[in-house]
């Protein structure tokens, strides 16, 4: 446990104090590789706004010793997320009402490597696991090995998700169109479904 630190977990009305902190969030860690997600707030308002009203959600928010967000994650049931996430499920068959949905997940640079992505899995693997859910699963964007914009330091958190036992679905995609950093108009991007069966 990292000491100074407060896991804030939040669902319904509690979370709307806290949409512009973890859309701001959310704009600041997913601008860097792979995702190069050029955000603005008010887009986050209206895409976080699903957590306050979807049955069974939970946001979780994390602060540092003085107060400040350093942190968050999210999860909902896949049957309350938008079509993008839900239609390759579908198409292979799978009972979306089955599965539980793992948004984003994060971090802040210099709280990395202390063991709080792991508390997030913690946290909504129990929820999920409270409300009675025996599949749980996340989507990752695809980026080649040698893209230009990967980082020389970066480490995918493939090992990470093995080692937490879920397995990459490679034929279960979703696509999702954003704005990359330095680009004007959206493009589409695909994302695979990593999932995991209790």
């Amino acid at each position: 446990m990292v000491d100074g630190i407060e896991f804030h977990e939040l669902c319904g009305d509690s979370l709307l104090p806290w949409l512009d902190t973890l859309g701001d969030l959310r704009i600041r860690v997913f601008r860097e590789f792979p995702y190069l997600y050029e955000g603005s707030l008010n887009y986050e308002r209206e895409y976080l706004k699903r957590y306050m009203t979807a049955k069974d959600a939970l946001v979780v928010i994390v602060t540092d010793a003085q107060g400040d967000a350093i942190g968050g994650t999210t999860c909902l049931p896949l049957a309350e997320e938008c079509e993008e996430f839900q239609q390759g499920f579908m198409q292979a068959g799978a009972d979306v009402s089955k599965i539980f949905y793992f948004g984003e997940s994060v971090l802040l640079p210099a709280w990395r490597g202390r063991g709080i992505g792991k508390l997030f899995f913690d946290r909504r693997e129990a929820h999920a696991r409270k409300l009675g859910y025996q599949t749980t699963t996340f989507c990752a964007v695809d980026r080649p090995d040698d893209d230009p914009r990967r980082p020389s330091d970066y480490r995918p958190l493939d090992g990470f998700w093995m080692s937490r036992g879920y397995e990459k679905q490679v034929g279960l995609k979703a696509r999702f169109a954003w704005r990359e950093v330095g680009q004007v108009e959206e493009t589409d991007q695909t994302l695979t479904f990593w999932t995991r069966e209790w």
